[in-house]
This record gives structure tokens, sequence and C-alpha cells, in this order.
């Protein structure tokens, strides 16, 4: 009887091992916190659901060769008026300056399609924004939707900045003025999305920009899904400068998925502000008047960007130069096919107080010349009066599952009158490095096994 029992009681704890095994395991954060629904259920914009159809060439906008922005403007405000619809850009190359969508209006290019922006400044309308960590005036972008609930732009055509004369002009006045900045010579973004929420851009190309490619400001449920980005990269005077593939600044729940993303600046950068006194949005600072640019500065957190390939970029993932506090970073299932520069780079700035925590690396593949990089930045430093210099921190960093050449594995510079490094985490890592110095004792806890630098 007893034998009875016992074979039972192991046939019933075998079965709910097994189960347990089935059970698929839950999604988390690196905080911990589980991954909302939200981010795996991913379906396509149906253009049938977005409302009145409004064709270009339906409304006398042709593929000729002009600019047509006050028509494909009046055609925006038209459909907002009527309830909303959708902006259908047919097959052909249209001409056009900065556009701004209101509430309702989405953009649909179909196969073979391409929304062409204007090489002229002019056509692109000064106006409050957001631009390299600070509020100012500065030019509006190719494709503008601001303050919007459930925008969308999707398509199999394209979105191109037409940024080439752009580019010479920026690398021939860098000739003459070594210090100009990337605002200096002014050029226009392709895609600038601020204050909005539940934004989906998916399926279409956005490309050669003359500035940055897609910036994501103050929003809040954005999705970029299976979009290619691409920017020149040749080593002369047509390459594009600071074209960013995603700026990700003070947003909350973001999606990058099933993107190719080749570009001449970083893949995806992790904005927020900057400043000495750039985390006055959560901080007081007795007796000092916080400067204007600083209004506007917050937290990015809840940030997954997944399953993409990379061509060239200067880093996979960049954390500054323009960053206050940001959590809860997941980049995984990457293949890099191009050598870029940095897998995961953390710009520490000692003008700006900066908290970067809970960031996850993983199952990562190709080639970088470091795999990880850590180093003050000092672009265009000013602690504009402040007497101190403000201490920042980057915490709970993990790498794992990675199998990537590198020319440099541990390209980390310790400074602690700057920045303090603690809880960093690396876990099955297959690498080839030209240098493989590791040193773990520039961090505060410093965890790693199966590390395998060769």
């Amino acid at each position: 009887m007893k034998k009875i029992f016992f074979t039972a009681l192991i046939a019933v704890l075998s079965m709910t091992m097994a189960d347990a095994a089935k059970k698929p395991q839950k999604d988390l954060f690196p905080d911990g916190t589980e991954i909302p629904e939200w981010f795996h259920k991913n379906e396509s914009v149906d253009l049938s659901k977005l409302g009145t159809q409004y064709k270009l060439t339906d409304n006398a906008i042709y593929a000729d060769g002009r600019i047509h922005t006050a028509e494909i403007q009046a055609l925006i405000d038209k459909a907002a008026a009527n309830g909303g619809g959708v902006i259908v850009v047919p097959q052909g190359i249209y001409m056009t300056g900065g556009l701004h969508f209101k509430q309702g209006t989405h953009l649909y290019l179909e196969d073979g399609a391409t929304l062409m922006g204007s090489d002229f400044i002019g056509d692109y309308p000064l106006g409050k924004t957001r631009i390299e960590g600070e509020t100012c005036t500065y030019f509006g972008a190719l494709i503008n939707a601001d303050g919007l609930d459930g925008f969308t732009i999707s398509g199999k055509g394209t979105i191109d900045g037409n940024g080439l004369r752009y580019h010479k002009q920026f690398w021939l006045r860098r000739k003459w003025n070594r210090q100009c900045t990337n605002k200096d010579e002014q050029r226009p973004r392709l895609v600038y999305v601020s204050n909005c929420k539940n934004v989906q851009i998916e399926g279409v190309k956005l490309q050669n920009s003359a500035f940055w490619t897609t910036h994501i400001y103050n929003s809040q449920n954005v999705k970029l899904l299976g979009l290619r980005i691409y920017s020149l990269g040749k080593p002369d005077d047509t390459k594009g400068p600071s074209t960013d593939a995603i700026d990700l600044d003070v947003v909350k729940n973001v999606l990058v998925k099933n993107c190719y993303m080749s570009v001449n600046d970083d893949a995806v950068a992790i904005k927020g502000g900057k400043g000495p006194y750039a985390d006055a949005f959560k901080k007081d600072y007795p007796g000092v008047k916080i400067p204007e640019e600083s209004i506007g500065n917050g937290v990015n957190e809840n940030i997954i960007i997944e399953d993409c390939e990379y061509g060239f970029s200067h880093g996979c993932l960049t954390l500054g130069s323009e960053s206050v506090h940001s959590r809860n970073i997941i980049l995984r299932r990457i293949n890099i096919s191009t050598m870029g520069n940095n897998l995961l780079w953390l710009k520490m700035r000692p003008d700006t107080p900066q908290l970067y925590e809970y960031i996850t690396v993983e199952d990562i593949k190709g080639s970088v010349k470091n795999f990880i990089l850590v180093a003050p930045w000092k672009q265009f430093y000013d602690l504009k009066g402040r007497k101190d210099s403000p201490l920042s921190f980057s915490d709970h960093i993990t790498m794992r599952r990675c199998d990537v050449d590198c020319n440099v594995f541990f390209n980390v510079a310790k400074q602690d009158e700057v920045y303090k490094l603690s809880n960093f985490t690396f876990e099955d890592l297959n690498v080839t490095a030209n240098k493989k110095d590791f040193h773990p004792e520039y961090v505060d806890g410093f965890n790693y096994k199966n590390v395998n630098v060769k």
C-alpha cells in the first residue's frame, strides 16, 4: 500500500514539475516589475479604420516636383475639421515642407510612395520645440504631431528628408568653424512627436533625414514597428551628421520592434535634459532661478528595443548626452550586421546630474568597437555659473547572453568625482576582443559569471 502511495505521489510531483516547466516565465523589466501585456500586443494599423481617405492626387496634389506644403496642410486641416481621416500618399514623389497633423488625422504611404522634404530650411517654420535636451525656439520637423491621441503613420512607402544639401552645408561650416553646433547649421528633423499618447509608426522607410530622424518627446504608449531607418554614412562630406535613428526624450512605455537602423550617429539615444540644474523637475534648488531651457526635462522609463537589425551606428543603445533620469530599459535580441562603434554607451556629462538605472542588454550578436563604453562627455560643457559639479550615477546595469566581436571589451573610465558605478552584472558572455582589459573594481558591486573573453 505504501509503495502504491509513494508511486502515485512521485507521479503527481513529476506532472507538477512538468507543468511548471511548460508554464511561460514572466517577462520582467530590469527592476523586477512585470512588463504589461501592451508590449506584446502589436496589431498592424488597419487603414479601413482610420476614417475618410484623402488621397493627394484626388485633391489636385501631384508628383510634379513642386513644393506642396500649403496644399497638403490644407488637406490635413480639412480632414481634422470633418472629424478626422487619413492622408494617403500614392505612388510617386511628392515634395513638401513641414506638415502639422491634427487630432484624428493620420498618414498612410502606399507602396512606391515617397513624401520628400524640401532642402530649403525656410520651408520649416520656427516654433517652440524640444531639441538637444532643451526647450527652445527652433525649426519644425518634416512630420509634426503635437498633443494627439491615437496618431499613426503606416504603409510601405517612404518619408525622405532629402538631407544631402544640409549635410554638405554642415561639414563645410565645420571646416570654417570647428565649434559649430548642431543647431548653428539649421536643419529640420524628419519626424517629431510631442505630448502625444497611443502612437504607432509602422512599416514605412524613414531615410536621409537632415538631422535627427525620429524624435519622440514627452509622450507615452508609443510603438515603432517594422521601420527601416537609414541615413548616409559615407566617410566624406556627404555623411549625415547627427542623424540618430530614434531619440527618446521624456517618454514612458515605448516599444521599438523589428526595425532596421543604419545611421551616422546613435541608433537609439535616450534623452531627457541637460545642464547643471536639469533635475529641477524633481529637486528644489533654493535661491536658484532655473533656466528656461530646462523646463520640460523629465524621466524616461519602460523602454524595450527588441528583434532589430543594426547596420552602422555610433551607439546601439546610448544614454545621453542629454539625459537626466532613465530607468527600466531593455535592448534584446539584436543582430549587428555592420560593425558599429558601441554596444552600450553611457555618456556621463560632468555638467549634468544623471541617474541611469535598471538597464539590460541581452541576446546580442555581431561586431562593435566597444562592448561597453562609460566615460565623461564634455561636448559644449557648461556649468552655467554653478560652483560644484553635479554627481551622476549608473546603477543596476546588466549585460548577458551576448556573442560579440569587439576591439575593446571594457572601455570604462573610473572618475569617482564625476560619476559612481554600482551593481553591474555580466553573465554568459562570449566575446572576442583585441583589448580585453577588465576592471570590476571600478564598480561598487560587480557580479559576473561565465564571462569568456578571448
